[in-house]
């Protein structure tokens, strides 16, 4: 799939934004498909094959999260990313926990918007399996050997502190949530908290300044992100 064949479907109630995004995009060279609302979005997938979708949550005539659970429910696999206020964290998470691949939050600027698109199209075309070394900026990491390096300097991690790191780079430059990381390294875990902590001690030993951290990033109220690897 080249970038100029990529077909975008905006599934968006306001006209003023869908026209916003029809022309910010097809200067991008995509090719852009609108919908209104969830019914005319459901027969849009149908005829219009999108490559990608960008998904409003507040549409007029159903839930945008009923329209996600639906579509990964049906067995569609095409990225959507989600737009949403920036104030409803809870209907972020939900969007994410229901297969979205990523949100933008309005107002959003169109470079931020092309970013996410990239990503989202990237990780869907790469083959199953982990890529052995995975390089943005100064960090390094080896996932055949396990080996963790800052700016050349082997970082050594505690197993738990490794699993959070390695799912972060299964999916770098996605947010992952809370929930989706408590799962993936504990298996049954709940508490954030416990989560925060051992993401404080990670960046403790692979960011130069923790506390203005850029490597792994915080999305407030809804996960973590680390950040794309190096083309």
């Amino acid at each position: 799939m080249t970038l100029s064949a990529v077909k975008i479907l905006v599934v968006d109630d306001e006209p003023p934004i869908r026209r916003l995004l029809r022309v910010g995009l097809a200067t991008q060279d995509y090719a852009v498909s609108e919908a209104g609302n969830g019914k005319a979005a459901r027969e849009s997938v149908k005829s219009e094959q999108p490559d990608l979708i960008l998904l409003d949550l507040g549409l007029p005539d159903m839930p945008g999260h009923d329209l996600l659970r639906g579509w990964r429910e049906e067995g569609l696999t095409l990225p959507i990313v989600i737009l949403s206020s920036r104030t409803d964290e809870a209907g972020i998470v939900k969007a994410l926990e229901l297969g979205a691949d990523d949100y933008v939050t309005k107002p959003f600027g169109m470079n931020e918007l092309v970013a996410r698109i990239r990503v989202a199209l990237r990780h869907r075309l790469q083959q199953q399996g982990e890529k052995p070394l995975f390089q943005t900026g100064g960090l390094s990491v080896d996932l055949v050997k396990r080996i963790v390096k800052v700016d050349g300097r082997e970082v050594k991690l505690s197993p738990k502190e490794y699993d959070i790191l390695r799912i972060l780079v299964q999916h770098a430059g996605k947010v992952l949530t809370h929930k989706f990381l408590l799962k993936e390294v504990w298996g049954n875990a709940d508490d954030v908290q416990y989560l925060r902590v051992y993401v404080r001690q990670l960046r403790q030993k692979i960011e130069l300044t923790p506390d203005q951290p850029q490597y792994i990033t915080t999305e407030t109220g809804v996960g973590y992100r680390l950040r794309e690897a190096d083309l």
